[in-house]
């Protein structure tokens, strides 16, 4: 201290100096906060909001899918899935152990997603949950921890109908089948609306709404799930009963090209999403391409109706039972002598259907396959569908031509038979196949003219009469037309002499078809394998009670009544 200074001084000047820089804090504090409340109110209104206020997406449920009577095939039940905010969630973390009991997950593998994505703001931790299941783990209030309403599509029928249908993903997005080939029609559009949110990300009230959700629309499929069970069951007792390792049915309604009913086997569980393995899940129907063997002979016959040098009537030598063309043998199974050309279909004769093909020009028996569709998709627009195959004439040797003739060298689908034999069942015209209901017969093509496709159809009936190979696809009350198909299977480069495809195609009542029906079972392997005692049978069993369910009038009450007293013990 100098000498002569007063002792308070120096104390003085330093608490007038600290008091001055508190008041110039003060200050300036107060200056701030005036500035802002008067003249930038917006940006603390901004960062307000920021910190309350929300916009979330208000989820749209999909439409459903329904068979042509308005039964549900699809439809979509809300669920909810838990997510988290990492870092919120990171620094609760003693209460993780709890977490993971209400979810039943491991303690360890909620911290490993923690660690994985401590830089993220949300990761789901469950997807699809009960709403009562969700609505337990967020009572519990755990920071950090949230809620998400979704939809999760649920399939009333099962497996019934699965490859038709399809499926949706986790997000609810079409992936196989229907559900893909229409996703867009039946995929909802979101809302969104702005919410307060409180401290935690708690939604605790509405503020507007931004965009109302807007549902899917409803798909009415072609579908009938009458007739669907009926085939569904007639396949999978057939599959099993035949130690079969695959097979595909399709009832098709034949004025319109609906598709009534279509299954598969082996098939898979759409509600089991543990279930999805893609050889179950694939439609066999419309990607499996197969040679068709012997239900390929009516489109041969007709070529030859249409060339003017054939009629029903006509004879062809097929003795004895066996020839030769190029090297290589094409045999029948028993020597049917001199045959006319219904009987050629009758019998399946492959001597007969040969040697009437190798008297055509070979560009009108590639245009009459090509007129029935064969080679070609279908138009259905069903995902995945292939077209098969129909080599071009050009390339066509005499023995190409001739097993051409008999169902071998070209490639088909069940889905592309089914087109074809309706062609036959409309008087020669053609309509594309759908899944979709349609309301009014649409307007067809006429590719082969009617009396000749009339004169074919009676033809096909001998195939199911007591002399035919497919007797067994009778339907008591109904005229039937049809034909069996059965066909060795080709592997590395030839073909397997234990490995089989049975087929048959067939429509009713003949008289004025309402219904086709085509039956595939690939490789049975219980000692069984013609498509006469295979295929025909379940033809007759689905056909039946589809012709009863539809409410078709009967066109043969003689069978009908020969079948009643033939039950009744009446006759031998």
């Amino acid at each position: 201290m100098k000498r002569g200074a007063e002792p308070g001084t120096s104390w003085n000047w330093r608490s007038a100096l600290v008091l001055a820089v508190f008041m110039l804090l003060a200050a300036a504090l107060l200056g701030r906060a005036v500035y802002l409340q008067m003249f930038d109110e917006q940006f603390l209104q901004a960062q307000g909001k920021e910190r309350h206020l929300r916009v979330v997406q208000i989820p749209a449920h999909r439409g459903m899918i329904l068979d042509r009577n308005g039964q549900p095939l699809a439809v979509s039940t809300p669920v909810d899935s838990i997510w988290m905010d990492p870092q919120e969630l990171a620094a609760a973390g003693a209460r993780v152990p709890q977490l993971a009991h209400a979810l039943g997950m491991p303690s360890a593998g909620i911290r490993t997603l923690l660690r994985q994505n401590r830089d993220k703001e949300f990761v789901y931790l469950q997807r699809g949950m009960d709403p009562y299941a969700a609505q337990r783990v967020t009572a519990l209030d755990i920071p950090g921890v949230y809620s998400q309403r979704e939809y999760r599509r649920y399939y009333p029928a099962g497996e019934v109908a699965s490859q038709v249908l399809g499926f949706t993903n986790v997000d609810d997005v079409g992936q196989e089948g229907l559900e893909l080939a229409y996703n867009n029609w039946l995929q909802g559009t979101p809302g969104a609306e702005r919410v307060i949110v409180d401290r935690y990300g708690h939604w605790v009230q509405d503020v507007e709404s931004l965009r109302a959700p807007r549902p899917g629309k409803d798909l009415v499929t072609s579908l009938d799930l009458r007739v669907q069970y009926l085939a569904y069951r007639a396949l999978k007792q057939a599959v099993q009963q035949q130690g079969a390792r695959s097979g595909s049915i399709i009832v098709m309604d034949a004025k319109t090209g609906e598709v009534l009913a279509m299954a598969n086997q082996p098939s898979f569980n759409p509600n089991n999403r543990a279930d999805y393995a893609p050889a179950a899940y694939r439609n066999r129907a419309v990607t499996d391409q197969f040679e068709p063997g012997s239900s390929m002979k009516p489109f041969s016959i007709l070529a030859a109706l249409l060339s003017g040098r054939y009629t029903p009537n006509t004879v062809v030598n097929t003795a004895p039972g066996f020839y030769k063309v190029s090297g290589y043998t094409i045999r029948d199974d028993s020597d049917y002598g001199a045959i006319d050309l219904t009987t050629v279909l009758e019998k399946s004769s492959n001597v007969g259907a040969s040697k009437i093909a190798l008297t055509l020009p070979p560009q009108l028996l590639w245009n009459t396959l090509s007129a029935f569709g064969f080679g070609q998709l279908s138009g259905s627009g069903f995902p995945g569908e292939v077209p098969g195959s129909l080599p071009s004439y050009r390339s066509w040797s005499q023995a190409r031509q001739a097993t051409i003739s008999y169902g071998y060298g070209v490639a088909v689908t069940a889905l592309q038979l089914a087109d074809a034999y309706d062609i036959i069942a409309d008087n020669g015209v053609r309509i594309p196949s759908s899944f979709v209901r349609v309301d009014a017969p649409p307007r067809g093509q006429q590719v082969i003219p009617a009396p000749v496709i009339v004169t074919l159809r009676r033809m096909l009936e001998t195939v199911v009469s007591n002399e035919g190979t497919g007797r067994l696809a009778d339907v008591a009350g109904y005229r039937v037309a049809g034909k069996t198909g059965t066909a060795h299977i080709a592997q590395n480069g030839g073909y397997s002499n234990t490995d089989y495809i049975s087929v048959f195609c067939g429509m009713a009542p003949a008289s004025d078809p309402r219904l086709v029906t085509v039956v595939v079972i690939r490789e049975p392997s219980r000692g069984e394998y013609y498509a006469s005692t295979v295929a025909a049978p379940v033809f007759a069993q689905v056909m039946s009670g589809a012709l009863r369910l539809l409410d078709i009038a009967p066109d043969n009450l003689g069978n009908l009544t020969t079948a009643f007293v033939v039950n009744l013990g009446y006759s031998s």
